[in-house]
């Protein structure tokens, strides 16, 4: 997953380092925007896997470092609960006006309570999805309670939070009281889905069962067993990404994914010249997916090449005709891979006898079975590899008959 860095004024001029990541063929049909969590910032691993994650469903997300914190300007006693929310504002805004205004807002933690609030004020968010976020804003208070006295006597002070200091002053703690969040989840009157570990020691489960009860339906949940806070294990992350990406299809407007006319044929592929470089969109009936070039060949590699794609037919082909042999043998045949390589080899290495001598097309077709079989049923699914209707198109005349329409 390729990224691109942007750099986003906030309202108080202070830059905001993001980073967009894109579907495969770089267009996508939603844009989502990610609020880390509470001294976090948008490097974190489980930030990126579930950026990764949501990609495949279609979504450009957005990632960002609030204020004062990773890349983004400005100091950390700066980046108080407001402060994150208008940060998010500015985000948005920013999106709306460079690509398409988003639509889903994902926060993770203390910034699960910042996409809520955000939400609330943007009529562009149809959607909203929280991970193990506090049911109010204060709740992080108890990071440095021990060290509110000292604040309110010296004005600044420095506190240890996650093992790394920060400077934080009487605005920083005052802010966070000044959010009604139980009021602003009731009113928000948005499909809201609620993730949260039921062992979640820095943000107890207790806090998602009071979101629920404070959101109007549509309101889901989703239990993410035994996940840590932070989501340190990869596939908990990815699996809260694929979660949110099936959750929200619910509630956007399908419409919004151009597919393409066959024109009554079986398929059909599309390229804008002005637009993409090779990147192919290919739709069937039912199905789309997307050819590119390599990029040693000049290509961006946002999907297979065509001859992968040619591979990947004789590929699926054999194994399918396989499995469809064995069952009406009714041998033990569990599981197969077919194992293709493409490539050009000259007549004379094949030991073809060949009056002229030229370069040839080869597919190489190795196979692997997994099951009990014995060496003749080995030898006969070898044959029959052989005889898929993909492989008998590849080595029988092909006569294609091409036609310019309007």
């Amino acid at each position: 997953m390729e990224s691109t860095q942007l750099n986003i004024h906030n309202e108080k001029g202070h830059i905001l380092q993001a980073y967009l990541e894109l579907p495969a063929n770089q267009k996508p049909h939603y844009f989502a925007v990610f609020a880390h969590c509470f001294t976090c910032n948008s490097t974190f691993s489980a930030v990126k896997n579930i950026s990764r994650a949501l990609t495949s469903h279609g979504f450009g997300v957005l990632r960002f470092d609030f204020t004062g914190l990773g890349r983004s300007e400005g100091v950390f006693s700066e980046s108080h609960f407001s402060a994150n929310v208008n940060d998010l504002l500015a985000v948005n805004n920013y999106l709306k006006q460079h690509y398409k205004a988003p639509s889903l807002l994902v926060g993770h933690s203390l910034g699960g309570a910042a996409v809520i609030v955000a939400a609330s004020k943007l009529e562009n968010i149809k959607a909203v999805a929280t991970i193990g976020a506090p049911a109010s804003v204060n709740h992080v208070t108890h990071l440095f309670s021990h060290s509110i006295d000292e604040i309110k006597e010296k004005g600044e002070v420095e506190v240890n939070i996650g093992g790394r200091p920060f400077k934080i002053d009487k605005e920083f703690v005052a802010d966070f009281s000044k959010i009604d969040l139980p009021s602003i989840t009731k009113n928000l009157r948005k499909p809201l889905l609620i993730m949260h570990a039921p062992f979640d020691n820095i943000v107890a489960i207790t806090n998602a069962e009071k979101l629920y009860h404070y959101a109007h339906h549509p309101k889901s949940f989703i239990s993410l067993d035994d996940a840590n806070h932070l989501l340190s294990n990869s596939k908990d992350s990815l699996y809260v990404g694929n979660m949110i990406g099936t959750w929200v299809q619910r509630y956007f407007n399908k419409n919004d994914n151009k597919i393409l006319d066959i024109n009554g044929e079986q398929l059909v592929a599309h390229l804008n010249l002005l637009e993409d470089n090779f990147t192919t969109t290919i739709q069937t009936k039912k199905h789309d997916f997307i050819a590119d070039e390599p990029e040693n060949v000049g290509g961006d590699d946002f999907g297979p090449s065509p001859y992968d794609f040619l591979s990947a037919g004789l590929a699926a082909c054999t194994v399918m005709t396989l499995k469809l042999y064995a069952q009406r043998k009714k041998w033990d045949l569990q599981e197969v891979f077919a194992y293709i390589t493409y490539s050009k080899k000259h007549s004379e290495d094949l030991i073809l006898n060949e009056s002229n001598p030229t370069q040839i097309d080869h597919l190489q077709k190795r196979l692997k079975f997994v099951g009990n079989l014995d060496k003749k049923q080995q030898a006969r699914l070898i044959e029959i590899a052989s005889k898929c209707p993909v492989h008998k198109t590849l080595t029988t005349k092909t006569i294609i008959e091409t036609e310019l329409i309007d």
